[in-house]
């Protein structure tokens, strides 16, 4: 949730560290801090708010120093204020430290503490890690490094952490479990942060730590790891495949509306490979080894949580439609507490953008004792899902910045199609003729794309007209059921208007009572599917008054009668339909929160990457 920069080197550490903050605020924007060290004395200033109010704060103060470390935070512990805020200091002032995480026993480590005098100033549970540290470090008369080392067997929960020690200019210690770091690695310089953004200007050779790993990094020396259990371990280096541009905003106002323009794009490079032009068969490169257990697995179960949740839903369909295997799909976050029934014969798949996801990763973690087959879609390389799964496959939508899940939902899609089609095809569930006949609907998905992205101006103009409604009902049947769902989720989410995805059968259930002339409701009704039914549902929903926007086939006419506001999109194959309605109702969303004066890039409460329960 939170992001981490950490430097030591040559360098002056202030301007890396705000910098880099800049790059993770998309990961928690309540507060800021950084820690310098200089002249052997720890610095610390933080304020409430966004990176840049730090920056005013930090303008006239003295930011020396060629070792720091940089929070912004998203709350979960005590009230997003200036107390609150990381970095916290031990209770004797020589140490500091920021924490990505929850430490889940903190009270009653807190209250120990407590007993033996310690005294805290925060609500936070970082604070009490700092102290323990202290405490550890000062009775066992041993360095930060084994008094971080012997402390983390005593914390339950995630952290990632980095740690700084008065007097000691050239080294920090960092630590992780179940929220992410990455080390970089330059000449005579590390850089630390909670992805590889901050670090990309400067090297591209990474270090990613294990769960339950711990660093001594020190500017004139190799990295020094080693697990809690004190087992040395060899760093390896990675090449990272990021580039600077990617991570900027390329001339778009925000980085969500460069994402939704970025969709064509990122459909291509997940496509890439994996689709031989001539002989038109599927390689998954990934799954390979594991395509036999997928045919032969009695239910494929889809875990995942927000948007991702939605593209498992499509996934849940595409698999039972084409290939014929079971699928549940489950929010991971339920998944783990409800004593669920898992089989060595099930195959356990992840989806998540960031790859580290706590919930997901929990409900993998109990697929593995129980013996299941794992599997992971996610964007991050090198991140914890593609770690713990047997096999998986990446995503390569790029980075995604804003907050709201854009592109990385419909490249999920894109490799749920693949893995469903090739699946299909091995089994024998479509014929050669349906199977060509997907691939090249599949492969005409990005300029399809290009030509609904070239109807914003049009959308822009219908978001004027709805821009300060208070509710809006969204309805889909089948495969757009989801989109449904998460057009819903995505109005929602930044533009704070209340907003609910049905079944556009189920309106009947209930829904339909809300309906009035002040309430819009957004329609998916392509020509395939339940066309017929869907029409029926909007002609009740305009015998009540309702303000319909309708999203639609090119060239449809029944429609179009009916509603107020039309959406064309190019026909398609219903199974990939979802790839094509979902883009206007991304910018749909877009438009009205942006003339609510809402920030798009970072809705309030919210968070990229959600690394804590």
């Amino acid at each position: 949730m939170c992001g981490i920069v950490a430097y030591v080197g040559e360098q002056k550490a202030y301007p890396i560290i705000i910098k880099g903050l800049q790059r993770l605020e998309y990961r928690g924007y309540d507060s800021a801090g950084v820690a310098l060290l200089e002249n052997k004395s720890i610095e610390i200033l933080k304020q409430a708010g966004k990176v840049s109010d730090l920056e005013s704060y930090a303008a006239n103060k003295n930011t020396n120093g060629h070792i720091g470390i940089g929070h912004t935070r998203w709350a979960t512990h005590g009230v997003p204020n200036e107390i609150n805020a990381h970095p916290h200091n031990s209770g004797d002032g020589k140490l500091a430290i920021i924490h990505n995480g929850i430490i889940e026993n903190y009270d009653s480590l807190k209250k120990a503490l407590q007993e033996k005098g310690h005294q805290f100033e925060s609500d936070t549970d970082t604070e009490v890690l700092i102290h323990l540290i202290e405490d550890i470090k000062n009775h066992e008369n041993c360095s930060l490094f084994e008094a971080v080392r012997l402390v983390l067997n005593e914390v339950i929960g995630a952290y990632a952490i980095v740690v700084i020690e008065k007097g000691t200019t050239d080294e920090f210690i960092a630590a992780r479990k179940g929220s992410p770091l990455v080390i970089g690695v330059g000449e005579g310089e590390y850089f630390v942060a909670s992805d590889a953004s901050p670090i990309i200007e400067y090297t591209r050779n990474v270090v990613y730590l294990e769960d339950g790993e711990i660093a001594r990094i020190n500017k004139s020396e190799e990295l020094d790891i080693k697990t809690i259990s004190n087992v040395k371990k060899t760093p390896y280096i990675h090449e990272l495949e990021l580039s600077l541009d990617s991570i900027e905003k390329g001339g778009f106002s925000s980085f969500m509306l460069k994402e939704i323009f970025e969709q064509p794009k990122s459909i291509i490079d997940t496509l890439r490979g994996r689709i031989n032009p001539t002989t038109k068969e599927i390689t998954l490169g990934g799954i390979l080894n594991y395509e036999q257990k997928i045919i032969n697995a009695d239910r494929i179960i889809i875990v995942a949580c927000g948007t991702s949740w939605h593209a498992g839903l499509i996934g849940e369909y595409l698999f039972e439609d084409l290939s014929r295997i079971s699928v549940e799909v489950e929010y991971a976050s339920e998944f783990r507490y409800r004593n669920p029934i898992i089989n060595k014969n099930d195959v356990v798949l992840a989806i998540s953008q960031s790859g580290e996801t706590a919930d997901s990763l929990a409900a993998l973690e109990l697929a593995k004792e129980k013996g299941a087959t794992l599997l992971g879609i996610c964007n991050v390389v090198g991140s914890s899902i593609p770690r713990l799964t047997h096999a998986g496959s990446y995503t390569h939508a790029g980075p995604e910045i804003g907050v709201a899940s854009t592109k990385a939902f419909t490249t999920q899609i894109i490799v749920l199609a693949l893995m469903a089609i090739k699946m299909a095809h091995k089994k024998g569930t479509i014929t050669i003729s349906k199977y060509h006949e997907i691939i090249t609907e599949l492969e005409l998905i990005p300029e399809k794309i290009e030509k609904i992205l070239k109807k914003n101006d049009q959308i822009e103009k219908i978001a004027e007209k709805f821009k300060n409604a208070t509710n809006f009902l969204y309805l889909g049947r089948g495969y757009n059921f989801p989109v449904a769902l998460e057009g819903a989720l995505k109005l929602k989410e930044i533009s704070y208007i209340h907003a609910e995805g049905y079944p556009a059968a189920e309106m009947k259930h209930g829904p339909i009572a809300l309906i009035d002339d002040n309430m819009p409701i957004v329609v998916i009704a392509t020509k395939k599917g339940n066309y017929d039914k869907v029409v029926s549902n909007i002609q009740e929903v305009k015998a009540r008054g309702g303000r319909l926007i309708a999203i639609v086939t090119e060239g449809d006419k029944t429609v179009k009668e009916l509603a107020d506001y039309c959406i064309e999109v190019p026909d398609s194959f219903d199974g990939l339909s979802p790839l094509l309605t979902n883009i206007p109702l991304q910018l749909l969303s877009y438009h009205i929160a942006l003339m609510r004066g809402c920030n798009v890039d970072m809705p309030r409460n919210l968070a990229k990457s959600v690394t804590v329960e």
